[in-house]
């Protein structure tokens, strides 16, 4: 089992490093039914993360077998980091530019009339529709199904990579008591996303090619 949770301990917490899915708690949190909206929020966001690492392993199960590593997910994990590396390379040429003023998304106009329902939807939306998150959380739950862990052990990790993905929608919500210090997250995530997610991406991207170049040459 230690194998398989180190493999995806790096692409679980990059799913959790979402800064839109921190502004989305935060605003939530702040409508008139914010705590339900939040939670609701944070319950679409982690069972679309389960319902994917579900899929995933159990389709990645299969395809192991027996196997411990097969070498599809090595290759797997070298198109993961290639990948990565467009996607950053895709959110350094979307960079903020000076004189050029870019919109709020479509929901934030709306955010202020959610429900528990659309709240819910939302989080669903931001987890499988984000290429970064979708393509992190299938490549973890990949690393839990080719890491030779017995049943036991995949059921645990794919646990711990859900724990994990969904820190960024639920770390709000335990502070939503103290709304100074949610603004100043807000602010701080709104201000350095792009220097958060390129870092991010590259670092991730050195991670998952490295791991792939190292099982393959071995």
């Amino acid at each position: 089992m230690g194998e398989a949770v180190g493999r995806m301990l790096a692409s679980a917490v990059g799913v959790a490093i979402s800064p839109m899915a921190l502004i989305a708690t935060v605003l939530l949190l702040a409508t008139p039914r914010g705590r339900a909206n939040g939670a609701s929020f944070a319950a679409g966001w982690t069972l679309t993360l389960t319902a994917v690492t579900v899929i995933v392993l159990l389709l990645g199960s299969r395809l192991a077998g027996d196997a411990v590593a097969p070498d599809w997910s090595w290759w797997f994990e070298l198109a993961v980091g290639g990948l990565l590396l467009l996607l950053g390379a895709r959110q350094w040429r979307d960079r903020p530019r000076e004189g050029r003023v870019h919109g709020p998304p479509d929901w934030m106009r709306t955010v202020d009339r959610s429900t528990p329902a659309r709240s819910a939807a939302l989080g669903a939306v931001l987890l499988a529709t984000d290429p970064k998150n979708l393509l992190l959380a299938v490549a973890a739950a990949v690393a839990i199904a080719t890491g030779g862990a017995p049943a036991t052990g995949k059921a645990v990790a794919a646990a711990l990579l859900v724990l994990i993905g969904s820190l960024g929608t639920l770390l709000p919500l335990a502070a939503h008591r103290t709304p100074r210090r949610l603004n100043e997250w807000k602010a701080w995530a709104a201000t350095h996303n792009t220097a958060i997610l390129l870092t991010l991406l590259l670092t991730l991207a050195t991670t998952h090619l490295g791991t792939a170049l190292s099982g393959l040459t071995t």
